[in-house]
C-alpha cells in the first residue's frame, strides 16, 4: 500500500485542523502518499441523526461522488467512519444506485487508529510525548465500530507517555451531536461527570479520536478552569 486518502471531516476542517494535519504527518512518516479530498467535507451524520434523511442523503451522494473504492480512505473520527460504514446502507436503502456505491466503498473506509494497527500492523510510529495522558473512547468508535484496543496500543508505544486510567471511561461525554443542543441539561450533567472523572485520572491531557468529544470535553474543562488539555490521538502520535 503506497497511497491513502485522508478525509478531513467537517469538524476537522472547521475546528480541529491541527488534528487533520497531524494525521497526515503520521501517515506520511510511515511512507504513504496522502491525498486530501475536500470536495465533500461532510458525511451527512448530523442531518441523519436529526432525522433529516433527504439532506443527509444529498450529502452522502456528494461524498460518494468524491471518494472512490480502490484506495484506503482514512477517517480521523470514529463517528464519521461509523456513519459511512454502518449507517449509509440504512440511509440509502431506497436509492439502489447510491447504495451500490456505498457498499463498494465501505471495505475501504478505516478509522485512523484502526488503520494504523489493524491494516498497517503498526503500533510504534516513533512518537514522543513526555506527559501524563488519559484516553476517552468515543461512543461511535467503541459501540459501533468496536475499535477498543487500537488507540491504547498506539499510546502504549509513545516514548515518555504515562497512560492514566480514566474512571468510568466508557461513559458518554454528553455531546452526541445535536443531542447536546436538544437536551442541554442532560448533556451538561453528563459532561460534568466526565470532567470530574478526567480530573480524578490525574492526567495532564485527555485524548480522544473524535472532534465532537474533544469539543465537548474541552469546553467543559475550560469552564471549570481545569488545567487538563484536550488532544486528538493523531496530535500525540505526530509529536516528537
Amino acid at each position: 500500500m503506497r497511497e491513502v486518502t485522508l478525509f478531513s471531516t467537517c469538524l476537522g476542517e472547521e475546528l480541529f485542523p491541527g488534528a487533520v494535519a497531524a494525521a497526515r504527518i503520521v501517515l506520511q512518516r510511515l511512507g504513504l502518499e496522502v491525498k486530501m479530498r475536500r470536495d465533500a467535507f461532510c458525511c451527512g451524520q448530523a442531518a441523519f441523526n436529526e432525522g433529516m434523511r433527504r439532506d443527509a442523503a444529498e450529502l452522502a451522494a456528494r461524498f460518494l461522488d468524491t471518494h472512490q473504492p480502490g484506495t484506503a480512505l482514512v477517517v480521523p473520527s470514529g463517528s464519521c467512519a461509523s456513519m459511512i460504514r454502518i449507517f449509509y446502507p440504512d440511509l440509502l436503502a431506497d436509492q439502489p444506485a447510491l447504495l451500490k456505491k456505498a457498499r463498494a466503498l465501505i471495505p475501504w473506509v478505516h478509522e485512523f487508529s484502526e488503520f494504523l494497527v489493524d491494516v498497517l500492523g503498526v503500533t510504534d510510529v516513533g512518537a514522543s510525548f513526555p506527559h501524563s495522558v488519559t484516553y476517552h473512547p468515543s461512543c461511535h468508535l467503541l459501540r459501533e465500530l468496536h475499535v477498543i484496543d487500537a488507540p491504547r496500543k498506539l499510546l502504549a508505544q509513545v516514548r515518555g507517555l504515562r497512560l492514566c486510567e480514566l474512571p468510568r471511561g466508557t461513559e458518554c461525554c454528553g455531546f452526541g451531536g445535536l443531542f447536546s443542543v436538544k437536551f442541554p441539561d442532560i448533556s451538561a450533567a453528563m459532561l460534568a461527570d466526565k470532567c470530574k472523572c478526567i480530573e480524578q485520572s490525574g492526567a495532564e491531557f485527555v485524548v480522544a479520536n473524535d472532534g465532537g468529544c474533544l469539543m465537548q470535553m474541552g469546553g467543559g474543562l475550560h469552564r471549570a478552569h481545569s488545567r487538563v488539555k484536550t488532544l486528538h490521538l493523531a496530535e500525540i502520535l505526530a509529536s516528537r
